[in-house]
């Protein structure tokens, strides 16, 4: 991992390598106007946790964000590729829906998250504060670009679908997110800054190749649910959880970043979502997620849904990175 000085805000990112024959057949379509993408059937055979399918429906869904080098904007809402991205989601979705457990209400889901374990064997952040070492937490920063530089834009997608309540403090939120009116204070910009700080590539989409699929999931799931009017209520809950559980676990990554002298910048990044997200907690708690269901109350197992299936997939990509560590071998797919 190199530094460069690229504006990561301007870069157009290029296709990335396929993973096996699904990405492989719709990246072959991306590139080559009017080619057909695979079948439908290959993603319904796909693993719905694996890295074929993450990278395809990835792809897919970059498109409605900054798009590839060499491919037309037009292709955001290709009708040919509609059906591989509807079943690729299909088999994503089906498979939380199993592995999450279903019919609980929000204080249950909420419930759990404002209590910090006491077991600390799963948490990279305790990790990365106590034992972590510069290279994983340059590593970390990595992946964890993918998502932070694009952080708060699929949940924007939400504020049309909200009334009230909901809608005034999920804005908030967002104008926080966005910098409060100041280019240098939008977060995706803070979280480059942290970059440049560790030494890496801030372009965005850079570290794509280097993302396993475990990575790429805690991405794709905040677009699934940002794209569908359907999904509003677990959408709020992704949210939601992420304010919820941000300001402990930013403390421990700004002590991190202090013990290992990772610079200024990064510190900054998390020492600013410690107060901040403290007080985004209290209002996507009464605001979003009480104005929300206060309008739709149907929507309540939606949103506990939405946080439960998010603590699942960070729960699988914090699995694969700290064995990965202990294991004293890195947690990318290529260095």
């Amino acid at each position: 991992m190199t530094a460069t000085t690229t504006d990561h805000r301007h870069a157009c990112p290029t296709l990335p390598a396929a993973r096996g024959p699904l990405s492989a057949g719709l990246l072959a379509a991306l590139a080559v106007p009017h080619q057909d993408p695979p079948p439908v059937r290959e993603a319904v055979e796909a693993d719905p946790y694996g890295e074929d399918l993450h990278l395809a429906l990835y792809t897919l869904y970059e498109l409605h964000y900054r798009g590839f080098a060499g491919v037309a904007e037009d292709r955001e809402w290709d009708p040919a590729l509609m059906p591989l991205r509807r079943a690729l989601e299909e088999r994503f979705l089906g498979a939380l829906r199993a592995d999450v457990p279903a019919g609980r209400n929000t204080d249950e889901a909420f419930g759990e998250l404002l209590v910090e374990s006491t077991d600390h064997r799963d948490s990279v952040a305790h990790h990365l504060e106590h034992e972590g070492e510069l290279w994983q937490i340059r590593e970390y920063a990595a992946l964890r670009s993918l998502y932070h530089l694009k952080e708060a834009d699929p949940h924007a997608w939400v504020i049309p679908r909200l009334r009230g309540r909901a809608k005034a403090g999920m804005v908030a939120i967002e104008y926080d997110e966005f910098g409060a009116g100041r280019a240098e204070n939008v977060h995706a910009q803070l979280f480059a800054d942290l970059m440049t700080d560790l030494g890496l590539e801030t372009r965005y989409g850079h570290y794509l190749d280097a993302a396993p699929a475990a990575a790429l999931a805690v991405v794709n799931v905040m677009t699934l649910f940002g794209l569908h009017r359907a999904l509003r209520g677990a959408l709020v809950g992704h949210f939601a959880c992420v304010e919820v559980t941000s300001s402990p676990g930013s403390r421990r990554l700004a002590a991190a970043m202090r013990r290992t002298g990772a610079g200024p910048a990064a510190e900054r990044f998390y020492a600013e979502h410690v107060e901040a997200d403290a007080v985004h907690e209290q209002v996507v708690r009464r605001e979003v997620v009480g104005g929300l269901l206060a309008e739709e109350p149907h929507l309540e197992a939606d949103v506990a849904f939405g946080s439960d299936a998010t603590v699942y997939l960070e729960s699988r990509l914090a699995a694969h990175l700290l064995k990965a560590w202990r294991d004293g071998r890195s947690a990318l797919r290529r260095s």
